[in-house]
């Protein structure tokens, strides 16, 4: 116990001496003083990271760029250990918004000096060219590219930081992420889907078969398989429609508990224009039609199995039903639909 309070202690007291380091731009002792932390993190309880996490977030932008990226991943893993992600997910994310416009200068600067195959990120120590080739910023933003991708989804993983991020920069983020993918072929997914996350958002699912349609509320969910299994134990499990329903172990990993589960599909996601909502997308994906998201659900043209779960095991989905139309209502709706053969 003595050893592992001292840990504790010898955590924080790393963080003040890293964080006067930095502030003094004394190379020697912010490595000595992340060394420390770095070594003590493990013994570090709830309350140490938490108080730790806001203030190494708020030095990001005094970080050096080749050490920024790291210290970053480890302000995500503290929120991972319980610390507070609401004031830190700001600094990470503009440190985020400024390392991809470094990146896309990369990509930039790769095709003007030749071009070839993108240097991996997650690769081993980068030859020392890159960074004479393309400029030392725009070659450690690429080499940090993971990093930020890492830290920046512990913060999405929280609801509140979703809802509090303002949509301006969400769009600047998805579209800088998306600019840097299609020139380079680096995968993104993981952060783009973070972002593309919606939280309390209403929802009308009208099933076709039975001509019935249910207004819901969702959040916190990463992907359409993930919805497609919450739908099927809302709607199927709860005796509104006919179909497959999940078991209670299918429902409960796409909600809150650890883990995966085989599962089959209960029905087709379909647009109101007769488009399919394929289960590898988002729910960011169900068209807005007079303001709220409609979906259409038709049945099956296959079985189609998959893992149940979560795309993000640490984020809370949920799906709930608030009302079922009356039968005008979903008809009205459902007359404005195209069928699925067009």
């Amino acid at each position: 116990m003595i050893f592992e309070n001292n840990g504790r202690e010898r955590f924080l007291e790393a963080v003040t001496d890293f964080e006067a380091a930095v502030h003094d731009r004394d190379v020697d002792r912010s490595e000595r003083a992340f060394g420390e932390l770095y070594r003590y993190f493990g013994q570090a309880g709830e309350q140490e990271v938490g108080r730790a996490a806001p203030r190494l977030a708020a030095l990001l932008p005094e970080v050096p760029p080749g050490p920024r990226g790291t210290v970053a991943v480890i302000v995500g893993a503290c929120v991972e250990r319980g610390a507070d992600a609401v004031p830190c997910a700001p600094h990470v994310f503009a440190e985020l918004a400024e390392t991809l416009a470094a990146a896309g200068e990369f990509c930039e600067r790769w095709e003007e000096t030749g071009g070839g195959e993108f240097p991996d990120p997650d690769g081993d120590e980068p030859d020392p060219s890159l960074f004479e080739r393309v400029g030392p910023e725009a070659a450690l933003a690429w080499l940090t590219l993971p990093q930020w991708e890492m830290a920046s989804v512990a913060m999405l993983n929280h609801a509140a930081v979703r809802t509090a991020l303002d949509g301006a920069l969400r769009d600047r983020l998805l579209r800088a992420a998306r600019t840097v993918e299609e020139a380079s072929g680096h995968d993104f997914k993981c952060l783009t889907y973070a972002l593309l996350v919606l939280d309390d958002e209403p929802l009308i699912v009208l099933h076709r078969p039975t001509g019935t349609g249910y207004a819901m509320r969702m959040g916190g969910i990463g992907d359409n398989f993930q919805l497609h299994t919450l739908l099927a134990d809302v709607l199927a499990g709860g005796g509104r429609i006919p179909g497959r329903a999940p078991s209670a172990q299918e429902a409960a990993v796409c909600r809150d508990q650890p883990g995966q589960v085989h599962t089959t599909g209960s029905f087709n996601l379909v647009t109101p224009a007769g488009e399919w909502v394929w289960n590898e997308g988002t729910p960011s994906d169900i068209p807005v039609v007079d303001g709220v998201r409609l979906l259409v659900l038709d049945p099956p043209p296959y079985e189609r199995s998959w893992p149940a779960g979560r795309f993000f095991p640490n984020m809370r989905g949920d799906l709930v039903l608030e009302r079922v139309l009356d039968a005008e209502e979903a008809g009205r709706l459902l007359a404005g639909c195209v069928t699925k053969d067009g």
